[in-house]
């Protein structure tokens, strides 16, 4: 019976013995070396009581019916499971990485280590079929929708897809739906309060009844520029696939863009410094939105640069690119802004980026057309000190001379 005992019993009768010595040498009180004998007898005893670890089970060998459907999980991208008797029994190589190598053989509740997952797994086995979301499996943020059926008796098969893109894009369509509508909210909030006013006695005060009209007329050319801005982008997004086939001038639009805005933006427009280099390449674009592009990067520059300080356009060749880049020296921004400045509707200063015109989507925009041109975009700012944009579009191919045109030259 002794020799039964376990090895972790042992230890602990050693330590307890030990530590009443130790207590007893120490104090030379037998009454404190009691004491801690007792103490000891108290954790013998709750060690005794101690289940024995379990040792982890075999794998569950694989019946020779069930190679041919290993072979076809192991195609499939998703991650699938085969559950016998509650064990997993066959895991694709998709299902390993999601879970781990170890899982084969394992409790399908220890496998997939999610509190979800016992309880769906207990119906699918009584044979219900309904799917459930995973919430953090594999990784915080990530959404996985698991869904088990009976395929045999005391069997499951389990199939995981992640849903983590899919719910980041409901999400961005929940919050850009509600960004959009609380900013058309707010300048027809406006508009209304002061027509009522104006339908009071107000309105008989001519200079009072010009200032109202002239908040009215403001704010109906915001709510203007938020709808242009939301249709140009609804149109971006919608070509975003369909690569642009016409060659553009870019260093031309460049000339053209920045002398339009030279003249429309009051003293600000003297400020911009354009410097375009003799080689150049032209892009395969879309004249319109490369025109919008640079519109809003050179617009931006003049509004955040501080009044009388330089708006830098230059254009350059790159290694088969046309490289734009616009600079202002204004406040800055600070760098946890960087990664979210192209977010639908992200400002860094709200309330100025509303008195200045902003709409919130310029650089979203602006994001959009470049990737449908297969280009890139970076931004790089140092607060007190400017921001700098970067455009980098792929040079046109040159056209193709034909052999009739080779022999004739």
């Amino acid at each position: 019976m002794i020799d039964e005992l376990p090895l972790r019993t042992w230890l602990a009768v050693a330590v307890a013995l030990a530590t009443a010595a130790v207590v007893y040498v120490l104090s030379g009180s037998g009454q404190a070396a009691l004491a801690s004998l007792a103490g000891g007898a108290a954790l013998l005893a709750i060690v005794a009581t101690m289940d024995e670890p379990e040792t982890p089970a075999e794998p569950v060998p694989l019946p020779a019916g069930d190679t041919d459907l290993a072979h076809g999980l192991e195609g499939l991208a998703d991650p699938a499971l085969l559950i016998r008797g509650g064990r997993v029994v066959i895991a694709n190589r998709a299902a390993r990485a999601l879970l781990g190598d170890h899982v084969v053989g394992e409790d399908a509740r220890v496998a997939i280590r999610h509190p979800g997952a016992a309880e769906h797994l207990a119906d699918a086995a009584r044979g219900e079929t309904r799917a459930i979301d995973l919430v953090g499996l594999g990784g915080l943020d990530e959404r996985w929708q698991m869904r088990g059926a009976g395929i045999g008796a005391d069997t499951l098969l389990v199939h995981l897809a992640n849903r983590t893109g899919e719910h980041a894009a409901e999400r961005m369509r929940v919050d850009f739906v509600a960004n959009a509508s609380h900013e058309l909210r707010t300048p027809l909030a406006s508009i209304l309060g002061y027509v009522e006013t104006l339908q009071d006695a107000a309105g008989d005060e001519p200079a009072v009844r010009n200032r109202f009209l002239g908040i009215v007329f403001d704010e109906a050319r915001r709510m203007e520029r938020l709808v242009e801005d939301l249709m140009s982008l609804s149109r971006i997004e919608a070509d975003k696939f369909r690569l642009p086939a016409t060659q553009v001038d870019v260093a031309a639009l460049a000339r053209e863009v920045c002398a339009t805005l030279s003249t429309t933006h009051g003293d600000r427009g003297g400020d911009i410094v354009l410097a375009i280099d003799a080689d150049v390449p032209a892009v395969t674009g879309d004249a319109a939105q490369l025109s919008q592009l640079l519109h809003n990067l050179v617009g931006n520059a003049m509004k955040y640069g501080r009044a009388g300080t330089p708006v830098r356009v230059s254009m350059t060749r790159g290694d088969d690119v046309a490289c734009l880049r616009v600079a202002d020296e204004g406040d800055g921004i600070p760098p946890e802004h960087l990664p979210r400045l192209t977010e639908r509707f992200y400002r860094v200063d709200p309330g100025r980026s509303r008195s200045l015109g902003g709409t919130g989507l310029g650089l979203a925009i602006v994001k959009h057309i470049v990737e449908r041109h297969r280009g890139r975009l970076d931004i790089a700012s140092e607060p007190g000190v400017g921001t700098r944009v970067t455009v980098a579009l792929p040079a046109a191919a040159p056209p193709a001379v034909s052999g009739a045109a080779v022999m004739k030259a």
